[in-house]
């Protein structure tokens, strides 16, 4: 599956201490794994259930089941997400394994889905923060 890129540049004059740096990122990449989860369209629930949220490398695996509400996706991701350190960690990544998942993001999905989950949600929220990036 290929991905983009979406990288932040914050505001130093606005995030200017270690507290502040780790509660922008920790803000910004739980409101991206939420819009992209909530705007992912459901049939089964398959897709909305394989977002995946790791550190530093991508992670290959698929998640078995499915999850109609996004929850157990977000959960699994806050977890990982309030464990960055932006000092020790490099990147926050958030993927969709599943074959079909580049396909809806790209607009198969017309009526459910049709500018895609990420796309979508990275415009939305370099609009909400933008106070804090640069």
């Amino acid at each position: 599956m290929s991905y983009k890129n979406f990288e932040i540049k914050l505001n130093k004059e606005l995030v200017n201490t270690d507290e502040n740096i780790e509660d922008a990122i920790s803000t910004i990449a739980m409101a991206s794994l939420r819009g992209i989860v909530e705007k992912t369209p459901v049939d089964k629930g398959r897709l909305k259930n394989n977002w995946i949220t790791s550190v530093d490398r991508m992670n290959p695996t698929i998640v078995q089941g499915v999850d109609r509400t996004g929850g157990q996706s977000i959960n699994r991701g806050a977890t990982v997400i309030e464990g960055f350190e932006y000092k020790k960690n490099k990147m926050i990544i958030i993927q969709n394994n599943l074959p079909y998942a580049n396909r809806i993001e790209n607009g198969y999905s017309r009526v459910k889905a049709p500018q895609g989950m990420v796309a979508v949600t990275l415009r939305e929220v370099r609009t909400i923060y933008r106070e804090i990036l640069i």
